[in-house]
């Protein structure tokens, strides 16, 4: 070949990041932005109130009779009521208490939801440091079809190679540049998703690099500080409470209710004045609810249990994955440094030992390797965001 290719030398900058941006700085920002959040937190406010509500005494009860006597000389007659009808005291206390533990339910929903929606911002930044990763080194790649369709042409012009070496050289600049397209689509579709979580506020997310994570291998020890936060295993915690308390709150309705008031009665030449008391007596009423608490109890308890281990043994197979996953990375990684031939393929495409076609396609099995580096490393932290993301 008489003319030196021009051609742009291929490197790997996977730890090169010139617009690094930081994700949890985002994630905050949606956070704040973000209308669905927004709806949540007036809805926890309202439901804290509900759960407010009905655990107070009964409305007190006034009664005014007017009577008129017959015949006339008898006078009429004035009554005036007042009555208040109360559970036994500690039913007051057990509602109460069973309130407060509702809207502590309420908070762990919100919580859950929370971080279900900052997880599902997380992973499209994650997909968004792939594609903005995979472009650089498109960019790359393009650079270097360019320059090689660019010799090519003059070299045919010159008459020193053939149609179809240029052809060739075309074909790859071709489908560079339409594999460049795809991922702009791509790219341009992740950011819209970012701006729809971020409440229409336009995030341009240029991060090439991920945040560094790091798992321990112990995975009992990493266990105990997830199943401390995770709010579903908390929320089944006041479940248990709550069964508890409501047995106590039934055994509390079981007992006598009691009813007081004052009395006034008026008649031409008489006035009566007094009290009243009153108690009910639990016979029919709360039948079987003492019995029903006693049952739910232990049947929240046996689901809190059920959904422990079923947690338990979901995180270790995932956690099993990842650190699968990151054994598996740092290899390929390091092989695929250790087995790059782009400068050697360069040198013999330069020397004649090699012709376009044979370049290319070796050239583009570098490229797979590249490619699936970006993905490994993109499943990886994707990974790792879902089994950290109570944490």
């Amino acid at each position: 070949m008489k003319q030196l290719i021009i051609i742009s030398v291929i490197l790997i900058a996977f730890n090169t990041n010139l617009f690094s941006q930081n994700i949890d700085k985002i994630l905050s920002e949606i956070e704040t932005n973000n209308t669905t959040l927004a709806a949540l937190r007036k809805k926890v406010e309202a439901d804290k109130i509900g759960n407010k509500t009905g655990i107070y005494l009964q409305n007190p009860e006034i009664a005014f009779n007017y009577l008129w006597g017959s015949p006339a000389a008898t006078g009429n007659r004035t009554d005036i009521n007042f009555k208040q009808t109360f559970d036994f005291p500690t039913t007051y206390s057990y509602k109460n208490q069973i309130a407060d533990i509702k809207n502590e339910q309420v908070d762990l929903e919100y919580h859950q939801l929370r971080k279900d929606l900052l997880l599902k911002s997380r992973l499209i930044c994650f997909d968004l440091v792939y594609t903005n990763s995979l472009k650089i080194e498109l960019s790359k790649r393009l650079s270097h079809a360019q320059n090689m369709a660019t010799s090519y042409q003059k070299q045919f012009d010159l008459g020193e190679t053939n149609i179809l070496a240029l052809n060739k050289a075309q074909l790859n600049l071709l489908n560079l540049s339409n594999e460049m397209e795809l991922l702009n689509i791509e790219r341009n579709v992740l950011l819209g998703e970012l701006t729809q979580l971020n409440g229409g506020i336009f995030i341009d997310f240029t991060a090439s690099e991920y945040p560094v994570t790091v798992i321990s291998e112990n995975f009992e020890q990493w266990y105990q500080q997830q199943e401390q936060s995770n709010p579903l295993l908390n929320w089944l915690k006041k479940e248990v409470e709550i069964s508890q308390k409501q047995l106590s709150l039934n055994n509390a309705l079981s007992l006598p209710k009691f009813e007081a008031g004052y009395i006034s009665e008026s008649v031409v030449g008489q006035e009566f004045q007094g009290f009243t008391v009153g108690i009910s007596i639990p016979l029919w009423e709360h039948k079987n609810t003492v019995k029903y608490s006693k049952a739910n109890a232990i049947a929240v308890k046996n689901l809190e249990t059920d959904r422990k281990l079923q947690l338990y043994n979901h995180l270790k197979t995932v956690h099993q994955k990842v650190i699968e996953l990151q054994k598996n990375t740092d290899e390929y990684q390091s092989k695929l440094q250790l087995f790059n031939n782009v400068n050697l393929l360069y040198k013999a495409l330069e020397k004649g030992e090699m012709n376009l076609i044979d370049y290319i396609i070796e050239l583009s099995v570098y490229y797979e390797s590249v490619n699936k580096l970006l993905e490994l490393k993109r499943d990886y932290h994707k990974t790792v965001a879902a089994l950290n993301q109570y944490l």
